[in-house]
């Protein structure tokens, strides 16, 4: 069902408003998702659809979990039910689900960046098209916005960005006088004033009178909260009510016939329409099934998740030790830094989405005598890439990072899948890599991280370890454990949480198979693996990781540099794809990772 914006009238606007909002606190409420963000723009999308065309006009939403309301006004409201499900639509925008999706998002901050690369692409090819851009105000703390920004503000292109603020304020309006010219700001009149000034002062007025005009622009400037864009080369507009359909389309209509790069400040309140969700809470970002009556959740008994026993052995080891600092980004209930930083305010920080800081900054604690410890999911570390190199592996600084949500994630999908990190950090120099299996062994990693004199990078799950039986001992840099003795010729390898895969598997198989849990894929244990190389001749590699440059390729290049030959070789990571969204089980048995699937497999 497409709905067609355009001709309705506002109030069938209002009503379409309350039916979106209707339909997703039905569906999330039934089946999850995201929540508050995506109520809260509700007549922001409507705006955008009724001024600009979506199936045209690219529609470029930042980190994009704000997009529900457009999937319903793209021929997307029945399937609608299926929003995270295995093989249904996907939280984000995705361009096979529907060409007014105009580009895979997932991560923050990208998105006026793409608004430039668009609007270089249309004036290249001589159309009338604008970009739109809408961007959380929390994404604005990311540095890749301010380059974009930088850039469209000198090559002046065509480009409408909604900053939606909807949390925190870029900078609070000065009273009522600033109200005040915010509204004149954002009328017609002011803005054919502003323009017929413009053109005016350029045609080679006295310099005196040029002086007092340009002065008197800039004196409004200073006490309107645009200043920031307006000083790039920006223009502003706002603050204006973003539930207000009537304001919200009237102002879109001017920054769209402005012809120019313009920022349409809109205030909006996170979970609009659902009492229990309005505001500035957290919880209500990504939520689990609730009872849409009194918003209460649906509670599930599950083991403690890895993110727990992390934060408790964490604070037990800042405890202890006053050089422990940690910092995440924008995550800190996430990571579970949260509770360090109530406990230690002073050496803990959350520094908003900007990894690439947060990276640097720990590397400058670590050679002032500091343990660092960054905090950050597996697949947002990947935005600190070059900092991991040249801030802290170059200068062999003792930094650990802890890398949250490794392996498949679930509902999240393609951009939020923990499975890169091993192969984009194991062939840096001076990296140290390793993984516990359980909650005992990740409180022992982290001691053994403490001691550490040179950069480490730890992995876990999103969710609970399983539960093991094998006793847990201390961490030795570089050396594997075998955690049982077969008698068959077969060698199941596990790393991390792929060592219950391969417990699991080897529970099924009719034959009594030993099992390695490696520990460390950097430094590897050369010496185990050689041994073991003279008494097992198939060997099967379980990790959650891609296969490329991963735990099963480390394994063969020790077995190439030792000339042995006799061993064949299966790795059970992933294939090169990217995996896409739904229950972890249901991926992972679409991947045949399921240990019954694996029993047939081997």
């Amino acid at each position: 069902m497409n709905i067609d914006v355009k001709g309705k009238s506002q109030k069938e606007l209002k009503q379409l408003s309350q039916d979106i909002r209707d339909r997703i606190i039905d569906v999330v409420s039934r089946k999850g998702g995201h929540f508050s963000s995506t109520l809260g723009a509700v007549e922001l999308t409507i705006g955008m659809h009724y001024v600009f065309d979506a199936y045209s006009d690219p529609f470029i939403f930042d980190v994009s979990h704000q997009c529900y309301p457009h999937k319903l006004l793209t021929d997307r409201w029945d399937d609608f039910e299926t929003i995270r499900q295995f093989g249904g639509l996907s939280g984000f925008t995705k361009p096979n689900e529907s060409v007014a999706d105009y580009f895979v998002a997932g991560h923050s901050s990208t998105s006026i960046s793409l608004a430039v690369g668009a609007a270089k692409s249309i004036k290249l090819k001589n159309e009338s098209r604008v970009p739109v851009v809408m961007i959380g105000d929390g994404s604005m703390t990311a540095g890749m916005v301010y380059e974009a920004l930088n850039e469209l503000g000198d090559i002046k292109l065509p480009v409408v960005i909604i900053l939606n603020d909807n949390e925190m304020s870029i900078a609070k309006p000065i009273g009522a006088i600033s109200k005040y010219l915010s509204k004149i700001l954002a009328g017609k009149s002011y803005q054919r004033f502003k323009g017929k000034v413009d053109s005016f002062i350029k045609k080679n007025m006295p310099e005196g009178t040029t002086y007092i005009a340009k002065r008197m622009e800039e004196a409004m400037k200073l006490i309107t909260p645009g200043i920031l864009f307006e000083e790039m080369g920006v223009d502003y507009i706002g603050p204006i009510d973003g539930h207000d359909l009537e304001e919200v389309i009237d102002t879109l209509q001017i920054a769209k016939d402005m012809n120019k790069p313009v920022i349409v400040h809109a205030r909006t309140v996170k979970g609009k329409g659902y009492k229990v969700a309005e505001g500035q809470h957290e919880h209500w970002h990504g939520v689990g099934p609730f009872n849409v009556e009194d918003g209460a959740f649906v509670k599930k008994e599950a083991p403690k998740a890895a993110t727990a026993v992390f934060a408790d052995a964490l604070i037990n080891l800042a405890s202890k030790h006053e050089n422990v600092v940690g910092v995440t980004a924008a995550m800190p209930s996430g990571t579970g830094i949260n509770k360090l930083m109530d406990k230690f305010p002073d050496r803990f920080w959350d520094v908003a989405i900007a990894e690439q800081h947060a990276v640097t900054s720990m590397a400058a604690m670590a050679k002032e005598g500091f343990k660092p410890f960054i905090t950050i999911y597996s697949t947002f570390l990947q935005r600190g890439f070059d900092q991991i190199i040249h801030d802290v592996c170059l200068m062999d600084l003792p930094v650990v990072f802890a890398m949250d949500r490794a392996g498949i994630v679930g509902n999240d999908g393609e951009t939020h899948q923990g499975a890169f990190d091993i192969s984009y950090l194991r062939f840096i120099p001076n990296m140290i890599l390793f993984a516990p299996r359980d909650n005992k062994t990740l409180e022992l990693g982290l001691d053994f991280a403490y001691k550490l004199k040179s950069p480490s990078a730890i992995r876990y799950p999103r969710g609970a370890f399983s539960e093991l039986e094998y006793p847990s001992t201390a961490f030795e840099l570089g050396k594997a454990e075998i955690l049982k003795e077969g008698s068959s010729k077969k060698l199941f390898i596990g790393y991390g949480a792929g060592v219950s895969r391969a417990i699991n598997t080897e529970a099924l198989h009719s034959e009594d198979i030993t099992i390695l849990d490696l520990r460390f894929v950097k430094p590897i244990d050369k010496k185990t693996l050689v041994e073991l190389s003279s008494k097992y001749d198939d060997w099967y590699v379980f990790s959650d990781s891609q296969k490329q440059g991963g735990v099963g390729s480390a394994i063969l290049e020790v077995l190439n540099e030792e000339n042995v030959k006799n061993v064949n070789l299966k790795s059970f990571e992933y294939e090169d794809i990217f995996i896409d969204h739904g229950d972890t089980k249901k991926v992972e048995e679409s991947l045949g990772l399921l240990p019954e699937q694996l029993v047939k497999a081997i």
